[in-house]
């Protein structure tokens, strides 16, 4: 005949276990961090160069205006841009779509010649 088989102690198992609310709040705290890392994705960062232009030519942007950028951006993320202008009134902003980073902003009077390089999409700020 075969040696029966034995189960060590179930400590290993108790450790292991977890009290049911335990998972709800684990995964409510996992929802949470997700949802505060999406948050973070989506904001709009400035570059220190894009910083600098925007004091040395004065432009401010409202929580308003952020928020028609970061929706202009969003626009331009789906639809594949990579790197993009952003028109809103009369400023423009270059975007690294994929890092939500401005790199430079520009209003009406100091767009040099209106010529913009190295970008592959344009989308108008509503």
């Amino acid at each position: 005949m075969t040696d029966p088989i034995r189960i060590q102690g179930n400590a290993s198992l108790q450790k292991t276990t977890l009290h049911p609310s335990a998972k709800t709040t684990t995964s409510a705290q996992g929802f949470a961090q997700a949802l505060e890392q999406k948050t973070r994705e989506q904001e709009i960062r400035f570059s220190n160069h894009a910083q600098k232009r925007l004091q040395s030519r004065e432009i401010q942007l409202s929580d308003d205006g952020l928020a028609r950028l970061a929706q202009a951006v969003e626009k331009v993320e789906k639809r594949g841009g990579k790197e993009s202008l952003v028109l809103m009134d009369d400023l423009a902003f270059i975007v690294n779509v994929r890092q939500r980073l401005v790199v430079t902003a520009l209003d009406a009077r100091e767009r040099g010649e209106g010529v913009f390089t190295q970008i592959d999409s344009v989308v108008l700020a509503d």
